[in-house]
C-alpha cells in the first residue's frame, strides 16, 4: 500500500483495517460508496451546530444531532474528504452518505462517545500502521494510555505548543484544553500567562512534573504536566487536565515514565530514529531466537551487564478462546506495561510475543525477589488488571542482554507455575524452583502408561467415583488421613475404605516406596489441566 495515495492523502491506515483491528464489534458498516479502502489520519468529534474543522481521512463522530439534522454534516464530511461518518442511527442517512460519498458506520445507541473515540482512536493504533515521516499513531495510542492510568485528560505538545496528539476527554475540559485541541495550539494569551507562571521555565529539566494549579477565573483547571527530553534537548512537553474528578494515585509517576516513551516517538518522527515499535520488535526477535541477544543488545544500544526480564501473561483464561476485543485489550496492557517500565528504568524495552508481554531493565543488579522488583511488578501488574480485567500474573528473572533466550524460557517456565496459583501473582524462579522442576518431571512422564491406574481412571468415570482423586490427596499429603479428610471434607473413614479400595483396583503395593513416587507422580500429571501442561 502506497503512503500517499492518487488525491495526496497520507494515510495512516484505512478504514477497513481499523474496523478489523477492533473485531467488528463496535460499529457496523452501513454503506461505504468507495469502498473500505479509503485512508484514515484521525478520529474527530464534530457538533453538527458549528463549523467543524474536519480533513481528508478524518472519521467523524457526529455528536448531539440524529436522524435528518445530521445531514449537513454527512454532506459536509464528504466534500472535505472524510473517511468515515459515525452516528448512532444510520438507516435514514444511507442515501446522504450515498450522495455525499462517505462511509457511514453505526454504534451501539446506548454507547458513549467518548468510549467511541476512545476505541476507535485504539483500533486506529492498532491497525497494521503504514510508515509516514510524521505518524504519529504511537502518540494517540500513549496519550489515550496516560489518560487510562490518571484519569484526566491528556494532551501531547512539541516545543512550539502545537498539538501533536491528544486522548478522548476524560471528565470535564476546561477552555484552555478545547481551545488547544480545536486550534492544534495553545491560544497565546494562555500560552503568555503559563511563561508569567514560570511553567515553561520548569519544563526544561528532565523528568520533573509541573503542578498548574486551577485558576477558576480563567477557565484554567488543575493540571499536570512534564517536559520531553532527549539528547540534553528539551521536544515538547505532556499536559493531563484534571476534570471532576481529582487524578489518579501515583499520576506524577506516570508522566515520567509517559514522557521518556513520549521523547521516544517524537525523535522517531522528527529524525526517522529507531521508533517504539521497532524496538519493540527486536526485542521480541532477542526473546525468541531469531536474532543472537549481543546483536539487539548492540542495535538497542543496551548497557552491558546484569538486567531484570519481567514476563506478564495477559489473557483471560489461559487455554481457552479469546473472547471478542481480547487482542485489543492486551494491546492497551502493553502499553500500560511499557509505561511502568520506562518511569522504572529509562532504557526499558518492552515487547509483546503471544499472550505475553516481557519488560526488559537493563543495568539492574537486583535481586528478583528484592523489594524493589516486587514492588514494581505488583503494582504494575495491578494497574493493568484494573484497567484492562486480565488476571495478569508476572515473572522476575535475571537477565543476560547477550542471552534474552535463556531468560525468556526461564521466565516462561515460572509463569507456567504461576498460571495454578491464583494466590501468588507475581513469583520468581527461586520462589517457585521446586515446582518448575516437577513440572519438568510431569513432562518427562507424561507418556508413561500404568495399566492398574488407567483401570483405576476407567473404574472412576463409569462409577462418577472420586478413588484416583482420593488416592491422589493421600500421596500428597504422605498418608496423613486427617488432613484428607479436611481437603474434601468427608469423614476419615471414608478416606481410608477409598484408598484401600483404590489400591486394590489400580493393583497398587502402597507400602513400595517406588510405587508410590511413580503414583504420585502419575496421577499429578493426569490432574493437569491444558493451561497447565502446556507452551504458551
Amino acid at each position: 500500500m502506497d503512503n500517499v495515495r492518487a488525491d495526496g492523502l497520507e494515510q495512516r491506515t484505512t478504514l477497513r483495517e481499523m474496523v478489523t483491528a477492533l473485531g467488528g464489534h463496535l460499529v457496523d458498516v452501513v454503506i461505504a460508496p468507495k469502498g473500505l479502502a479509503v485512508g484514515v489520519r484521525d478520529v474527530v468529534v464534530a457538533d453538527p451546530y458549528d463549523d467543524p474543522a474536519l480533513r481528508p481521512g478524518d472519521v467523524v463522530l457526529v455528536v448531539g444531532a440524529r436522524g435528518a439534522d445530521a445531514r449537513p454534516l454527512v454532506a459536509q464530511a464528504g466534500s472535505r474528504g472524510a473517511a468515515a461518518v459515525v452516528v448512532k442511527s444510520g438507516v435514514i442517512l444511507k442515501e446522504a452518505a450515498r450522495d455525499a460519498g462517505v462511509a457511514l458506520l453505526t454504534v451501539d445507541a446506548d454507547a458513549r462517545w467518548d468510549q467511541v473515540q476512545t476505541l476507535l482512536r485504539s483500533g486506529l493504533a492498532t491497525a497494521e500502521p503504514v510508515a509516514l515521516p510524521n505518524e504519529t499513531g504511537d502518540l494517540f495510542a500513549l496519550a489515550q494510555t496516560i489518560a487510562t492510568l490518571t484519569g484526566g485528560s491528556v494532551s501531547i505538545e512539541d516545543v512550539g505548543s502545537r498539538v501533536l496528539a491528544y486522548s478522548a476527554v476524560a471528565g470535564e475540559v476546561d477552555d484552555l484544553r478545547l481551545r488547544s485541541i480545536l486550534g492544534r495550539r495553545g491560544p497565546e494569551s494562555y500560552l503568555a500567562l503559563l511563561r508569567e507562571w514560570g511553567v515553561y521555565d520548569e519544563l526544561r529539566r528532565p523528568d520533573h512534573v509541573v503542578t498548574v494549579p486551577d485558576h477558576p477565573e480563567l477557565g484554567i483547571r488543575r493540571r499536570l504536566a512534564i517536559g520531553l527530553h532527549a539528547g540534553g534537548r528539551q521536544l515538547g512537553s505532556l499536559w493531563v487536565q484534571e476534570g471532576g474528578r481529582a487524578l489518579a494515585e501515583g499520576a506524577a509517576e506516570v508522566l515520567v515514565g509517559a514522557a521518556r516513551l513520549a521523547a521516544q516517538d517524537v525523535v522517531a518522527q522528527a529524525h526517522g530514529a529507531t521508533s517504539r515499535g521497532s524496538r519493540s520488535r527486536l526485542l521480541a526477535d532477542g526473546l525468541t531466537g531469531r536474532v543472537p541477544g549481543g546483536l539487539v543488545a548492540a542495535d538497542l544500544g543496551l548497557p552491558a551487564g546484569p538486567a531484570l526480564l519481567v514476563a506478564c501473561d495477559i489473557r483471560d483464561q489461559p487455554g481457552d478462546g479469546e473472547p471478542a476485543g481480547a487482542a485489543l485489550r492486551r494491546a492497551r496492557a502493553a502499553e500500560i506495561i511499557a509505561v511502568h517500565a520506562a518511569a522504572f528504568r529509562r532504557s526499558a524495552v518492552t515487547a509483546q510475543v503471544g499472550p505475553r508481554v516481557y519488560a526488559l531493565l537493563p543495568g539492574l543488579d537486583v535481586d528478583p525477589a528484592g523489594p524493589q522488583a516486587q514492588t514494581w511488578a505488583a503494582e504494575t501488574t495491578e494497574a493493568v488488571r484494573r484497567e484492562s480485567g486480565f488476571p495478569v500474573r508476572a515473572a522476575i528473572v535475571t537477565a543476560a542482554t547477550e542471552a534474552l533466550e535463556q531468560a525468556r524460557s526461564e521466565a516462561d517456565q515460572v509463569l507456567r507455575v504461576l498460571l495454578r496459583s491464583p494466590a501468588r501473582p507475581v513469583g520468581t524462579m527461586a520462589q517457585v524452583r521446586a515446582a518448575v522442576l516437577l513440572e519438568e518431571a510431569l513432562d518427562a512422564t507424561a507418556g508413561l502408561r500404568h495399566p492398574g491406574l488407567d483401570a483405576l481412571a476407567a473404574h472412576d468415570a463409569a462409577h462418577h467415583g472420586e478413588l484416583g482423586a482420593t488416592l491422589s490427596s493421600y500421596l500428597d499429603a504422605f498418608g496423613d488421613v486427617t488432613v484428607v479428610a479436611a481437603q474434601l471434607h468427608v469423614h476419615p473413614n471414608t478416606v481410608r475404605h477409598r484408598v484401600r479400595r483404590a489400591a486394590e483396583i489400580a493393583g497398587l503395593e502402597l507400602g513400595d516406596p517406588e510405587q508410590r513416587l511413580l503414583a504420585a507422580l502419575l496421577l499429578r500429571g493426569a490432574r493437569r489441566g491444558p493451561a497447565e501442561s502446556g507452551r504458551p
